[in-house]
């Protein structure tokens, strides 16, 4: 009878202990993983809304996803730079209205400037005008930090000031006007039915994508071995690698499944000369232009934070900025170039954000540093500095987009929009400063 009540009180903790081995043995992040389940929640529940309240599931559609991926790119590729500026213990709240001075800035630079010494259309406008884009959006980066590193002023004053200074002079570059259309090929990077690789460059770069997860794993595997560092189970191995390349596979499968609309496809047919058939056409949109960027851009990003000696250096300052300098790490040649690659981040968001638009407007990036920061502090990087992931603020940027996008489904004010999202910016941090004392 004691055996009995020994070991019903032992399963429990057997239970227990075999979700912490699982969990131990497959080394993955708890926080992604709640992030994960928070954005299933969020895309059932709007989903199960419409269904109840408006007769119709529009979330969980080809078509709404296929846009929420293009809607999230502008602020994930933002979120990438946003995570070192905070690790380092700093804040940008300037992001938004840097995006909109450089998106308006390459609209006249494209629109007004280049095609009279080019000419329309020249092959080379948009190439010029995003090197241009970036290269501005560098500087002013740059400056923000040598004004907070250099001259000791605080990142939150230099950026508040820039959110308001870089927004007035958005509006005075053209006076407050929209400059539209942008060039042909510029356009092509916002995405719509023909900014995108089609069905076949779709399953082209989820088999790379597939590849590289694979690879990603021997090369771990390889590391360990040759340093002498535990090994991770082959079931876990397997397991990882199994569970990444079936999400490619789901991924590519509901970009592939969203079509062209029945008016572009006669556009197009008309345009190459070919009739369409009684039945209609089919034609796959596929991954759409910006989000390949900021896929690249996160892939980078990645490389940058954990490759290299800049990577080290900027997690080296987060985790303590008096230790970092005394051993060597120039500290405010550092923070100037971590805005400088901020600055450069918020330039390719502002290439994506006016070509989606299709023309550049003093508005564009209005809120984005909220929704950038959320972005960040949801994907796990901590305001007490020197944690952070690339990966964990895309995944945030998809989690603070799918609140907005599905608010905005199911008919949702403006006003209670804003609400939700400053709520879930206070949450977010409240739960980080949870975990960093449960860890502490």
């Amino acid at each position: 009878m004691s055996e009995d009540i020994q070991e019903s009180a032992a399963e429990p903790a057997y239970k227990e202990s075999a979700l912490v081995k699982f969990l131990r043995a497959t080394e993955v992040d708890t926080r992604m993983l709640g992030m994960v389940g928070a954005l299933l929640l969020i895309w059932v529940g709007f989903h199960v809304y419409g269904q109840i309240f408006n007769g119709f599931g529009a979330f969980l559609t080809s078509r709404n996803l296929w846009n929420l991926s293009v809607q999230t790119s502008s602020i994930a590729v933002m979120a990438t730079g946003m995570v070192l500026v905070i690790v380092t213990r700093h804040i940008d709240l300037s992001v938004g209205s840097l995006l909109g001075v450089t998106a308006m800035m390459m609209g006249v630079l494209q629109v007004w400037v280049l095609p009279q010494y080019l000419g329309l259309g020249h092959p080379m406008i948009w190439v010029i005008t995003v090197i241009a884009g970036i290269a501005f959006g560098a500087m002013i980066g740059a400056f923000h930090g040598y004004l907070i590193a250099y001259l000791g002023i605080p990142a939150f004053i230099v950026t508040l000031g820039g959110l308001l200074v870089w927004r007035g002079s958005a509006y005075l570059v053209a006076r407050g006007e929209t400059i539209a259309p942008v060039d042909n090929t510029f356009k092509l990077i916002g995405g719509g039915p023909y900014g995108t690789v089609g069905s076949t460059g779709t399953f082209i770069v989820g088999f790379l994508l597939c590849v590289g997860i694979v690879a990603l794993l021997v090369m771990g595997r390889r590391q360990r071995i040759r340093f002498g560092f535990p090994l991770r189970p082959m079931w876990a191995e397997y397991l990882i690698g199994a569970v990444g390349s079936a999400v490619v596979v789901g991924v590519v499968l509901v970009m592939n499944s969203y079509p062209w609309p029945a008016g572009i496809v006669r556009r197009y047919a008309a345009e190459n000369n070919f009739e369409v058939p009684e039945g209609g056409m089919f034609i796959s949109h596929g991954f759409a232009i910006p989000v390949l960027v900021a896929l690249a851009v996160g892939v980078v990003m990645t490389f940058i934070a954990t490759r290299t000696r800049f990577g080290r250096y900027v997690f080296a300052i987060g985790g303590n900025p008096e230790a970092a300098e005394l051993a060597g790490i120039n500290t405010k040649k550092m923070t100037m170039l971590i805005f400088a690659l901020m600055g450069a981040l918020t330039a390719i968001s502002a290439v994506i954000a006016s070509a989606r638009l299709n023309s550049a407007t003093n508005a564009l990036g209005q809120l984005d540093e909220l929704y950038v920061i959320a972005a960040a502090v949801i994907g796990g990087t901590s305001f007490a500095g020197g944690i952070g992931t690339i990966y964990g603020a895309i995944l945030g940027a998809l989690v603070m987009q799918s609140l907005q996008s599905g608010m905005v489904l199911v008919g949702f004010d403006a006003a209670i929009q804003q609400m939700v999202v400053g709520g879930v910016l206070v949450v977010a941090v409240w739960l980080d400063s949870l975990y960093r004392r449960k860890s502490a």
